[in-house]
């Protein structure tokens, strides 16, 4: 059976501002129907990308296409534009104009657009209908925006920073999207800093550094290629006999903070069988039982050295 070609691709992308490289050589596909999050610090190049693959930032070297077209070129852009949905995580919204007007505006510029009622009452803006922008909540406003970006019916979807400012309510809707978007075949490329949340929501996870793809996989995945991954963590009270369990678990153990350990050895069901005996027999209590890394934790180690900015 043949394999579909990407929804969404980049090869050796590159972007510059003057003498800076945003975008290093950068390669990025994502399938149809597959939902990818790009995660980076502040500056790693995540929107930059994004805003190539979208047509609104000249590249300076390399190939971007989205549904087999150019978007970089203007008769590629142009054909995208009733094909492709795009979310900004501020603004293109008329401060005076509500969530109904702007959602029939935006609804307007289509052949076939989802009903603007109906998106509405599926990301929780019924409330807020006649509300201007300006008067909205920041989740709100992020509910919006998302609105806007599907109302076209766009078989690609961009999704910069999906839930930032949104309360828990409205993270269940837009994650409920997002999961109905994959379930409809539309691919969906998001940018975020909330790790939990791409690991809820995502197929696939890439990890850029100084504007380089330095992992991608899913959140399984990254955590079994982490060289650290293979040890047992937990929390206990502080001041146990470190050097006593190192030698029942015939592995080393440290306090990393206080109440909080790490084994040096893989968790399988024996080791972990052998330190809940333990800890079970001097009538200690176990918390926070994990074995292998954490998202967090390959992150930080893969962007280890590079500040925000």
């Amino acid at each position: 059976m043949a394999t579909a070609p990407p929804a969404v691709e980049a090869a050796g992308l590159t972007v510059r501002y003057g003498s800076k490289t945003a975008v290093d050589r950068t390669d990025l596909a994502a399938a149809p129907g597959e939902v990818v999050a790009l995660l980076g610090r502040n500056g790693a190049g995540k929107t930059s990308t994004v805003e190539a693959l979208e047509g609104y930032r000249r590249i300076s070297a390399g190939r971007v296409r989205v549904l087999g077209l150019d978007p970089q070129e203007r008769s590629g852009h142009r054909a995208l534009t009733g094909r492709m949905g795009v979310m900004l995580q501020r603004g293109g919204v008329y401060p005076g104009m509500g969530p109904a007007e702007a959602l029939r505006l935006f609804a307007s510029y289509y052949e076939r657009p989802l009903d603007p009622g109906e998106l509405m009452a599926r990301l929780d803006l019924e409330g807020v209908a006649a509300t201007p922008w300006r008067r909205l909540s920041g989740g709100e406003q992020q509910r919006l925006s998302m609105a806007l970006a599907l109302v076209g019916r766009p078989e690609v979807v961009f999704l910069d920073e999906p839930t930032a400012g949104v309360d828990p309510g409205g993270r269940l809707a837009i994650r409920g999207q997002i999961a109905d978007l994959r379930a409809a075949g539309v691919t969906v490329v998001l940018t975020t800093h909330e790790l939990e949340e791409a690991e809820r929501v995502a197929d696939r996870i890439v990890i850029m550094s100084r504007g380089r793809v330095v992992a991608s996989g899913t959140a399984a995945e990254l955590a079994a290629a982490d060289p650290g991954g293979a040890r047992i963590r937990f929390g206990a009270p502080p001041g146990l006999d470190a050097v006593a369990l190192g030698q029942e678990m015939e592995a080393q153990v440290t306090e990393d903070r206080p109440g909080e350990y790490t084994v040096a050895r893989a968790g399988d069901p024996a080791a972990v069988a052998r330190l809940t005996s333990w800890l079970a027999g001097r009538n200690l209590p176990l918390r926070d039982l994990r074995t292998g890394s954490r998202l967090e934790e390959v992150f930080l180690q893969l962007t280890a050295g590079e500040e925000d900015r």
